[in-house]
């Protein structure tokens, strides 16, 4: 598993990379409440603002972390947004990308470099 600095992270699975945020980012924003998927087949570019969250104390957008297509999306989140706050490294992931090279996931942070941002 990679992280951003953003607070997202991501691991491949298959030939796709999958996101979701971090326990970090997840705490920050308190009870999610909504979450706002892009849809499957849109072509993103990094730092494009793709999903939109929100929560009992702020609303945010996440944005693509890398250059790809969404392939799938997590409609378990939207139904139950409360998920993103219960397992956050897991069953609540955000998007599934199609990529040219998952090797792209080298470039990030490993978690001991992301321990390093936000402790």
């Amino acid at each position: 598993m990679k992280y951003t600095e953003d607070h997202e992270w991501l691991r491949v699975e298959d030939d796709l990379i999958v996101v979701g945020i971090t326990e970090h980012a997840s705490t920050s924003l308190g009870d999610v409440v909504f979450v706002e998927l892009p849809e499957v087949g849109t072509m993103v570019a990094k730092g494009d603002e793709i999903v939109v969250i929100e929560s009992v104390k702020a609303a945010s957008d996440i944005a693509a972390p890398i250059d790809g297509e969404i392939v799938e999306v997590n409609d378990a989140i939207v139904d139950e947004p409360g998920k993103v706050n219960e397992d956050p490294l897991g069953e609540a992931w955000f998007f599934k990308l199609k990529v040219d090279d998952v090797s792209v996931i080298n470039d990030y942070l490993d978690e001991d470099a992301y321990n390093a941002l936000v402790d």
